[in-house]
């Protein structure tokens, strides 16, 4: 499958106690790899990277981080500039990255938005800065000030950042091929002879896509309502389905739970 590597960024120009001004999180695939924030000035990697010696020399990315930082407060501050708004809450965001298939690059994206709303893109094939934003003509004159500015960018795109992925696949391939079997469980809610509801709880798998149906008799059942797949903090997901039965389809019929996920030779069948 494809392997990626993504940033993401924010810059907040008045951030609640608490909150960094400005942070980073980068991912290998949808898996946390470091954060960084304008609070400690340092790029942390999360397990397993923290294990991994010599994935990454993290005082370098440190202050690669804090370089990029410095670029994106400024930027932020521009906008709000151009808007004349000095005292107003408002939030930059940054996101950047590539992706291999087959070792080779096949995609990279580098977008940002102000206020949630699209500001500027880089389009690696023109290239240029392309604006979405009448304060980001400012921002793409100020970014294509020389032309070595732009072609950094696509190289960066293009060359650097699959290079970088390389690099850290040589540790972490293993680690984000994995495949984590889901657990399953059923509970029913709701008393004997009325109507009840019947939860399939999926936990523990990865990767993240899977399938989760009830399946009555022999018919897989429509009429049921479904969970996101949610991240359970331990670099696994979990989901589920439920569906409601009727006394009258109880008597008659038996359910199960039936799950398909790639760490299975065969779908799951678990009957309640």
């Amino acid at each position: 499958g494809p392997y990626s590597l993504s940033f993401f960024y924010t810059g907040l120009s008045r951030p609640r106690d608490g909150f960094p001004s400005f942070q980073a999180t980068a991912y290998l695939n949808d898996q946390d790899f470091f954060h960084y924030d304008s609070e400690d000035r340092k790029a942390i990697p999360r397990y397993p990277w923290s294990q991994m010696e010599g994935i990454e020399d993290w005082e370098k990315e440190s202050e690669l981080q804090k370089a990029r930082e410095d670029i994106f407060m400024v930027t932020l501050k521009d906008i709000m500039d151009y808007y004349k708004d000095k005292e107003g809450s408002h939030t930059f965001q940054g996101m950047f990255g590539c992706e291999l298939q087959s070792n080779k690059s096949s995609g990279a994206f580098w977008r940002y938005a102000y206020d949630g709303r699209n500001f500027i893109e880089f389009n690696k094939e023109i290239p240029a800065w392309v604006p979405q934003d009448p304060a980001a003509l400012n921002t793409k004159q100020k970014w294509e000030a020389e032309e070595v500015y732009v072609l950094r960018a696509k190289a960066y795109l293009e060359e650097e950042c699959p290079a970088m992925l390389r690099g850290y696949l040589q540790y972490g391939k293993t680690y984000l091929d994995r495949q984590d079997p889901p657990s399953l469980s059923i509970t029913s809610h709701g008393t004997p002879g009325e109507t009840q509801t019947l939860k399939c709880r999926a936990d523990g798998f990865y990767p993240r896509e899977i399938e989760l149906h009830w399946i009555q008799g022999d018919d897989t059942q429509e009429t049921e309502s479904r969970g996101d797949v949610l991240p359970s903090g331990n670099s696994t997901y979990q989901s589920w389905v439920v569906l409601s039965v009727s006394p009258q389809g109880r008597a008659s019929d038996s359910y199960s739970c039936r799950v398909t996920h790639s760490s299975l030779a065969q779908p799951l069948t678990v009957l309640w």
